[in-house]
């Protein structure tokens, strides 16, 4: 693995690991850029906006926003497929995160549920929040409920994937089938968030007491004072052995999560957690362009310089609405924008910007919505509108959802590749930047 504070998945790499979010499997030839710019924001004029919709009841046919509404709803179409493809109503089951173009060419078709995939499709049903919406997001948040306590280890924990075609867990009884074992932080959190907002939404308490079960073991397990900056470790590897790197994705994450605990629990213990994981991600922070690093070497001090994410920089912001990660959101459009024949968007590092990332899009979006910066909401729109095409013209879509990368073999620089299959992950994040729907705050 090239950078062990970022792990990827979801394959076997040569250490043994399986991981969060991110596919290898393979490459292709990359696609010539074309010369387009979105630009650089004033940030002087920054300031966090509120929760809205795009689409509004009532528009005309044929107006943008009647566009942008059918294309939402073919997203959510897209989503409600790949959950009732194992099963319906009220069955437990779970969706596959990728279908189709590279993964389909492989003599075994890859079939795998990932975890931070899965909470991203339950909070996007809870942005829209139609009655169907809300039940669909109902039935996931039980799955993974019953995923944490059908584990093997039985401490909390969730799994960073697991085999939606061997599902459910217990009809007729066997042990749970895990793809990826390894127990991140960050996909602690994710999963911790998704409960948190059933929660609040459904006031229904089993997702508040999943939720503290996964904090607490984020607390017992990754809390790292010992070892400057503190902050939150990476989890428990495939062989539950620990993570000692520090990610900065992980800290805004448990950043975002025990707050979310803090506010439903009002248990102030939650939020000197959350300004432990804070503090780190402000550690991170680049003083010279204000772009934050990735996070930390495995001696949980040395800063890991190569190479530079886009996630971390938007998330911190939406994750605190704090002005000092305007100038990481503004480090994005100078430094990520990808153009890739008709696609423009955000590039998931550094290393590649050859294609757009399709998730780091929806992202993007949601952050410059927040920020307001002049200039903010028409960057916005130019990016969403490269997803809306995206989602009609992609060779390996079906004009609902949306693919993960612009064209096959986005290398992350992390030591794995994105491909141009439809994603789970990457059409969430689209709703719930069409939703203005922030994951990251209740």
């Amino acid at each position: 693995m090239s950078d062990p504070s970022r792990p990827s998945d979801p394959v076997d790499r040569p250490s043994g690991t399986l991981s969060r979010r991110h596919v290898v499997l393979g490459g292709a030839a990359a696609v010539a850029a074309a010369a387009v710019t979105l630009g650089a924001p004033d940030t002087a004029s920054a300031a966090p906006g509120g929760p809205s919709t795009i689409a509004h009841a009532g528009v005309r046919p044929g107006h943008p926003a009647s566009s942008r509404a059918r294309s939402r709803d073919l997203a959510y179409e897209y989503l409600d497929l790949r959950l009732d493809e194992y099963g319906s109503g009220d069955a437990l089951r779970l969706p596959r995160s990728y279908v189709g173009g590279y993964f389909a060419s492989l003599p075994t078709e890859f079939v795998s549920s990932f975890a931070y995939d899965d909470a991203l499709m339950v909070l996007a049903w809870l942005g829209r929040g139609r009655r169907g919406d809300v039940q669909r997001a109902t039935v996931l948040g039980d799955t993974l409920l019953a995923l944490q306590a059908a584990d093997p280890i039985g401490d909390g924990r969730t799994r960073a994937s697991y085999q939606p075609d061997t599902f459910p867990v217990a009809t007729p009884p066997r042990p749970i089938d895990i793809g990826s074992p390894a127990a991140y932080t960050g996909n602690q959190s994710w999963v911790g968030m998704a409960f948190c907002r059933l929660y609040a939404v459904t006031r229904q308490r089993r997702f508040l007491d999943g939720a503290l079960r996964l904090g607490t073991w984020i607390a017992t397990n990754a809390r790292d004072d010992a070892r400057q900056p503190a902050g939150y470790t990476g989890g428990r590897n495939a062989d539950d052995q620990p993570i000692t790197y520090k990610s900065t994705e992980h800290n805004i994450d448990v950043t975002a999560f025990f707050t979310q605990l803090a506010q439903l629990t009002r248990d102030r213990a939650w939020k000197r957690r959350a300004a432990l994981a804070e503090s780190f991600v402000r550690a991170m922070q680049d003083r010279t362009d204000g772009h934050l690093w990735t996070g930390t070497d495995p001696d949980g001090t040395t800063i890991n310089r190569t190479p530079i994410p886009e996630d971390v920089q938007v998330w911190a912001y939406l994750a605190t609405l704090d002005r000092r990660w305007s100038s990481s959101v503004t480090w994005v459009l100078h430094t990520l924008i990808a153009h890739d024949g008709p696609y423009t968007g955000p590039s998931f590092s550094d290393t590649d910007t050859s294609k757009v990332w399709f998730e780091g899009s929806g992202q993007l979006a949601l952050a410059l919505e927040a920020r307001g910066a002049r200039g903010d909401r028409a960057r916005a729109a130019t990016i969403l509108d490269s997803v809306q095409l995206a989602q009609r013209t992609q060779p390996n879509g079906d004009g609902k959802g949306i693919v993960s990368a612009s064209s096959d073999g986005l290398d992350t620089g992390f030591g794995d590749l994105y491909h141009a299959s439809l994603h789970t992950g990457a059409t969430a994040w689209y709703l719930l930047s069409l939703t203005r729907t922030n994951p990251f705050r209740l």
